[in-house]
């Protein structure tokens, strides 16, 4: 199956290259087919950007601080963050759900922040840096979904405001360790771990050690930072949908909603055919992935293209199918 995405790289649902794992509670597998935009093969421990994918350890964190009582995920946000951006009282829940009224980063926004990184690629940007490009009005909160990476900023900031220290070492102490994540990066506090892609990124410019670049990792940190590889992003889903970082009541939650998102967790519902599904998934300029965990089966599959901007639900959906027999 992994062959059939190298056939064909330029299309949408195609890559140079892919890497992907599966974990269930019997047995686990990874593989590799293909290139980095180098010509270097891919191996199935081939570190990658994984993007939003970091949005399911924010998420898995606040409810955590607040399973510790150190916050309400029901009051406004702006009672333990003050911000132009939590001003409207959207609550800390509204946040992780992305009904916050907070909406993404325009357009120009992103230009403005691309343009900054690419100035100075190896220069560090702390949490907040890439609001201060915010540009967007700010609607009442609660009345419909909107993806927004700046919600999350807001919580990152919240996790290192409650907890007093940096975002990547929280999430690393309560949630990376405990579920044995050793190859799991949180830009740019952690560098990526080799044998890690090469790319080719425009704005970066020349590789420094991070993907796509220290600039952008830290940029990024708090909705997109995660560097990893795809048996870990598999091992980090089974980790957590399956209740072992978080206590069944707190998955309840982050899974629940009828919508196709629920806190820091995409649901894709019966998407992929073998029963309600969850996870999340992640673009960057070089690099697409996906993390779907399916309780039911108690299985959890993450894959990974070594391009940006592709399709990865199709291969995904081919994956699952490939793996239906021995699941049943």
């Amino acid at each position: 199956m992994l062959r059939k995405v190298v056939m064909f790289p330029d299309i949408s649902t195609g890559s140079r290259g892919v890497t992907a794992a599966v974990v269930t509670d019997r047995w686990t597998w990874s593989g590799a087919a293909g290139t980095d935009i180098l010509g270097t093969a891919l191996r199935p421990d081939t570190s990658m950007a994984v993007a939003s994918i970091t949005k399911t350890f924010v998420a898995a964190e606040v409810m955590l601080l607040a399973n510790e009582g150190k916050l309400n995920l029901d009051l406004p946000l702006s009672r333990y963050v003050q911000h132009k951006l939590t001003a409207n009282s959207a609550t800390v829940r509204q946040h992780l759900s992305m009904t916050s009224g907070v909406p993404d980063f325009a357009p120009f926004d992103v230009r403005q922040l691309e343009q900054a990184i690419a100035a100075a690629p190896g220069r560090h940007w702390a949490l907040a840096e890439p609001l201060r490009s915010y540009s967007a009005a700010v609607d009442d909160p609660g009345s419909s979904f909107g993806y927004s990476d700046p919600s999350y900023v807001l919580l990152g900031l919240l996790i290192e405001k409650l907890t007093g220290q940096p975002l990547a070492t929280v999430l690393r102490r309560d949630l990376a360790a405990p579920a044995g994540l050793h190859r799991a990066a949180f830009q740019d506090a952690e560098q990526p771990r080799p044998p890690i892609a090469h790319v080719r990124n425009e704005i970066c410019g020349p590789p420094d050690g991070y993907l796509p670049c220290r600039a952008y990792a830290s940029a990024t940190a708090a909705f997109g930072g995660l560097a990893a590889d795809a048996p870990t992003v598999a091992r980090w889903g089974y980790q957590l949908y399956g209740s072992r970082v978080l206590p069944g009541d707190l998955v309840r939650q982050i899974t629940d909603g009828d919508g196709e998102y629920g806190l820091g967790t995409m649901r894709f519902s019966l998407r992929f055919g073998l029963g309600d599904a969850y996870g999340h998934a992640g673009d960057m300029p070089d690099h697409t992935s996906l993390l779907v965990v399916i309780p039911e089966k108690r299985v959890s599959i993450a894959l990974i293209l070594a391009d940006g901007g592709r399709v990865v639900g199709r291969p995904m959906s081919d994956l699952i199918e490939a793996l239906g027999p021995l699941l049943s």
